[in-house]
């Protein structure tokens, strides 16, 4: 990989080209840079020009140790050394969960492969850990083709069924939307076990305001996700605590409940392990 100073690894207005050339060619100057310092294009370009020669897990595990993050790991003995599984996590961060679960999991297994939104691609670095999953369109069958070979492969996946960072619930606390149950049909056609992974964490309150404001408004995407990577950087020097919970065999899911409640089943599990940290 090229290491040039000046080499831009991160560019908003490409990413946004690539996604929408119509957009980027009338997006004003003004909101193109408040769209780079809010997801602080400067700073990962920066991490990623002085950890350009990382790839993978060594470069997510000096991620860790440059935004001075402690990662304490519960369960460590459900972690399955050489099988192929499928780790289903909750998403309360949207990005630094990612990283630690990345992290806790390649402490034990360097197999890993993590079903992600297609956008995070551009990080250059994770991509031979990443498939893209396209949140705002239709699946290519080439990205088709990618998932479903990971999902066959042999390797320990990781994946957040919400496919949405954790929101504000009624009543006050912080917990995923509706877990998609594609990972259990996935389960049962490529027979591999669900191991249960609980992340501890919450965003600031400007973060779940700023969501529950653009549902009111009506608009149906997610404009929110533009600041996970401020959420980001807002927690150097924190703890991310993660449990793994008791693998469930893929067998558990048969046909006494459909495959959307067995979801939400395992979701209610995850959850559940808080009480075993």
């Amino acid at each position: 990989m090229i290491t040039t100073k000046n080499k831009k690894f991160i560019d908003i207005r490409e990413v946004i080209h690539k996604k929408n050339p119509k957009l980027a060619k009338w997006i004003p100057s003004f909101l193109l840079n408040y769209l780079k310092k809010t997801i602080h294009e400067d700073e990962i370009n920066d991490i990623m020009t002085r950890f350009a020669d990382l790839q993978g897990l060594d470069f997510v595990d000096a991620l860790i140790e440059d935004l001075d993050v402690k990662v304490n790991l519960y369960g460590a003995e459900n972690i399955p050394v050489t099988d192929p599984v499928i780790f289903a996590s909750n998403h309360p961060l949207g990005g630094l969960d990612g990283i630690a679960f990345m992290h806790a999991i390649g402490k034990y297994r360097r197999d890993v492969k993590f079903l992600v939104n297609d956008i995070l691609l551009n990080i250059g670095n994770l991509r031979p850990l990443f498939v893209g999953v396209n949140k705002l369109g239709t699946q290519g069958k080439q990205a088709i083709s990618a998932i479903e070979e990971a999902y066959g492969a042999d390797d320990a996946l990781l994946v957040f069924p919400a496919g949405l960072v954790s929101r504000k619930q009624k009543g006050g606390h912080i917990e995923d939307l509706e877990w998609k149950k594609s990972f259990i049909s996935k389960a049962k056609k490529y027979k591999k076990d669900i191991v249960p992974v609980l992340i501890d964490g919450k965003n600031s309150k400007f973060f779940y305001n700023f969501a529950r404001l653009r549902q009111k408004l009506g608009l149906k995407v997610n404009i929110e996700m533009l600041y996970l990577p401020d959420e980001m950087f807002a927690q150097r020097g924190h703890t991310v605590n993660i449990i793994i919970g008791k693998r469930i065999p893929y067998t558990a899911f048969d046909q006494s409940k459909n495959e959307k409640t067995w979801a939400e089943e395992v979701k209610r599990r995850v959850y559940g392990l808080a009480q075993e940290k």
